[in-house]
């Protein structure tokens, strides 16, 4: 692992909740990052119950990769020199309470499923969305790269790009645990009706 440490954001999902903190690695990719590292000693963190919404702030908490079924990906891209050829073919996946649809990267010609399982457990998906129940309410939103923990998915399935690339969806806004003001990474089936200015 690198000397050099960087701090990101963090916004997981797990089974019956959301977690947001801040957390330090010294991977380049931070899919390689959420690989390496068996558990993630995060600060700053907040809680948000799926069940009733509800929030609790713990400051610290180390979180089991076992734990996450997905979690979105922040800071800078890897190195360039390490990214080879591959082509983005869209899928959709069930896992734990959340659907997932967006594109997963392999090699042309590559069977994109088969590819995901000989993966290490935490697979990015780009151009995402995730759909979920929070309160007995639907939520959708666009969350751009997202890593999700494949050893948590019921199922998966090649998907079609008019699904992945399903217009009006708001995008999650980014989300600072410090502030405590969840109200930009929530939607709701309501808002997506309203007419914009």
């Amino acid at each position: 692992p690198s000397a050099i440490t960087v701090e990101v954001e963090f916004a997981a999902y797990a089974e019956d909740s959301r977690i947001f903190g801040f957390w330090r690695h010294g991977a380049e990719r931070m899919s390689d990052a959420r690989n390496e590292a068996d558990a993630y000693h995060l600060h700053d963190v907040l809680v948000a119950a799926l069940e009733d919404g509800r929030t609790v702030d713990v400051g610290a908490l180390a979180l089991h990769r076992d734990e996450i079924v997905a979690v979105r990906a922040a800071g800078v891209r890897g190195n360039a020199a390490r990214r080879s050829r591959v082509r983005p073919s869209p899928i959709t996946l069930k896992a734990g309470p959340y659907t997932v649809h967006g594109y997963v990267h392999a090699p042309p010609g590559a069977d994109p499923l088969r590819q995901i399982r000989r993966r290490k457990p935490m697979v990015p998906l780009t151009e995402t969305w995730i759909e979920y129940e929070q309160a007995g309410r639907l939520h959708r939103a666009r969350v751009g790269v997202i890593i999700v923990n494949v050893e948590w998915a019921e199922w998966i399935r090649m998907s079609r790009d008019e699904e992945v690339r399903l217009p009006g969806l708001p995008a999650e806004a980014v989300f600072d645990p410090r502030a405590k003001d969840m109200t930009g990474y929530i939607h709701t089936p309501d808002e997506l009706e309203r007419p914009t200015s």
